[in-house]
């Protein structure tokens, strides 16, 4: 696949393919390490059209390594990593500023590590991490605390008849 606004990884696989074909390659087995079912480009792409690429290039043995699926092994471990994540979805990134940051504070990996149960008896407490910066909740106090500013300006500018939207005639002076 080279769809997409980043340009993908090389060398391409079908260059690859050629290439190791005229090297005398004879026998080349796919391991589609970034899929996790069998699907379009594994079942079509990996079984059909680079085997005929390969068979082309002069490799006379073509093979494709199963993808995990549903292998018990694969599904646990992704129950893991699952479940290992849960008490810090809520401080997962919003906006771009906040997706370069670790969801998980460098300094408490090990404490994580050691309060993790992989038994599942028991789920670590969530992470509480302030955050200096351009956060989520950064925006909404400062947002809390600009609306209050305005507010008492307002009252200040109402109750004593000075201030600079009198002195710019939107508030009319009463004296």
């Amino acid at each position: 696949s080279r769809v997409g606004p980043v340009e993908w990884l090389k060398p391409y696989t079908d260059d690859t393919i050629i290439e190791l074909g005229q090297k005398g390659v004879k026998s080349l087995l796919a391991v589609p390490i970034s899929f996790v079912s069998e699907h379009i480009e594994t079942l079509e792409e990996i079984d059909v059209e680079y085997k005929e690429l390969a068979l082309k290039s002069g490799i006379e043995n073509w093979g494709r390594v199963p993808a995990l699926g549903c292998e018990p092994t694969f599904i646990s471990d992704l129950a893991d990593a699952v479940i290992e994540s849960l008490p810090y979805v809520g401080a997962m990134a919003v906006s771009y500023l906040e997706a370069r940051q670790p969801l998980v504070p460098l300094g408490s990996v090990e404490e994580l590590l050691a309060a993790y149960d992989s038994q599942r008896r028991e789920l670590p407490p969530p992470v509480m991490v302030w955050e200096w910066g351009w956060t989520k909740s950064a925006e909404t106090w400062n947002g809390r605390a600009a609306m209050l500013a305005v507010l008492v300006l307002l009252v200040l500018e109402v109750t004593t008849g000075e201030g600079f939207l009198h002195q710019w005639g939107i508030l009319p002076s009463f004296r």
